[in-house]
């Protein structure tokens, strides 16, 4: 092996780790709140750093051909998709939730 592969292979290594540390990090807060809108809260932030780091890893893996097109692609739809339906589940918890008020701030912006 050449001295480009062991970068590539220890780049490669360094973000794999990385991403499943903050993935690991994501489930422990899964199961340490108790509230939903907190849940959401950080499994959301923490999904979406985490898989952009562990994809990053594969693109060192793979190098330049047609497979990283694909993964640019799934982190692009992943950065988009991710955010937006965390923020339509947590929009669905406080409307349908009816004692909201007793469990966290919620600042209402419609005129109901």
């Amino acid at each position: 092996m050449t001295i480009l592969e062991w970068v590539r292979f220890g780049l490669a290594l360094l973000f794999m780790a990385a991403g499943l540390t903050v993935l690991f990090g994501a489930t422990l807060g899964l199961f340490r709140f108790d509230y939903i809108l907190n849940r959401i809260h950080v499994t959301a932030a923490s999904d979406t750093f985490g898989l952009l780091l562990t994809y990053i890893s594969l693109m060192f893996v793979f190098g330049w051909n047609i497979a990283l097109l694909k993964l640019l692609l799934v982190i692009l739809f992943l950065w988009v998709a991710n955010p937006v339906s965390s923020h339509l589940i947590a929009h669905i918890e406080i409307a349908t939730n009816p004692r909201i008020e007793e469990e966290c701030e919620v600042i209402r912006h419609d005129d109901r």
